[in-house]
């Protein structure tokens, strides 16, 4: 080895020790715990990256990566690494169209197990086949879809920078799975609002479909405007809340008329029993992460073991 090459190398030492660090949660074996995260890890392995990966998986678990951002389209991290300078690290997939997205929401709105799932802050396994059939692969299909870039010298794609962002990504899709749909260019609250008012919409059609035109179902407003007039002082505006909201757009019938029907579901179940397996951590996975300020994913990751042993005594 010439004398240039062995400089070249020994400016590669150990990593520079960060404070406050981003740190994996898992301290041995595989990283990832819910079928997203981990069959996220195992569609970049699928890709010939198994061996590249693990060089970032001791700075992962060191707290090596300063921060990390996902966008819609794109993640950027801050690595620190042996020189003083740490290292700007961008992967970047591009992000559903917003005609694709519409479609995908569709047939998101018309399963009310999907919808009932999502909003409660949890991906079915199902959903990967659901982008796929709608057209939009939940995970990337090939290595050429990941547009990856690190400020390091090191020529190997990935880089351990670029593998231990990876391996992050992975956790901060376990503490908030929206995260990754997020990636795919539609947020948390965008997505749930546009399912609810899909939702909404498709129960007052519904409920429309079977009247004529001279017998369209009243609702809250009709039932009003229709009432006797009395003192101003004794109107009260109520609002529909509770399971209240799920009969609010029915017409008025007597019980014995609508008894044969009272038991049938108002939206269709799906073919197979869902299955809502939900732990203590629930509510932490329908708030999504802390803001760094009151302890970002790591008060996450406490609260989450508070929790479950609460729940398990």
């Amino acid at each position: 080895m010439s004398g240039t090459a062995r400089g070249r190398f020994a400016d590669y030492g150990r990593p520079r020790r960060v404070d406050g660090g981003l740190r994996a949660r898992s301290t041995r074996g595989a990283i990832g715990r819910s079928w997203w995260s981990r069959r996220f890890l195992e569609v970049l392995e699928s890709f010939a990256l198994g061996t590249r990966l693990t060089r970032g998986r001791s700075y992962a678990r060191a707290g090596q990566v300063v921060s990390l951002d996902i966008a819609p389209g794109m993640v950027s991290a801050v690595v620190q690494g042996s020189r003083a300078q740490p290292y700007q690290v961008r992967i970047a997939l591009s992000p559903f169209p917003a005609a694709l997205w519409s479609r995908i929401e569709d047939e998101l709105a018309a399963r009310a197990f999907f919808s009932a799932r999502l909003l409660a802050g949890d991906l079915p396994a199902e959903l990967e086949e659901l982008f796929a059939a709608a057209g939009g692969p939940l995970f990337p299909a090939g290595i050429d879809e990941l547009a990856q870039h690190c400020s390091c010298p090191d020529f190997a794609v990935p880089c351990k920078h670029l593998a231990a962002t990876f391996y992050l990504l992975a956790e901060a899709f376990d503490a908030d799975p929206f995260q990754l749909l997020h990636w795919r260019g539609r947020a948390r609250v965008e997505l749930l609002d546009r399912l609810r008012a899909l939702r909404v919409a498709a129960g007052g059609t519904d409920g429309a479909a079977g009247a004529g035109a001279g017998d369209r179902p009243s609702t809250a407003d009709d039932a009003a405007a229709s009432a006797p007039a009395g003192p101003a002082a004794d109107t009260v505006d109520v609002p529909v809340v509770g399971a209240a909201r799920a009969v609010a757009g029915l017409p008025p019938a007597p019980l014995a008329e609508a008894v044969d029907r009272f038991w049938l579901p108002p939206v269709p179940l799906p073919d197979r029993p869902p299955s809502l397996a939900t732990g203590p951590d629930l509510l932490l996975r329908q708030l999504g992460p802390p803001t760094p300020a009151i302890g970002g994913p790591g008060l996450v990751e406490r609260l989450r073991r508070a929790y479950r042993a609460l729940g398990g005594s």
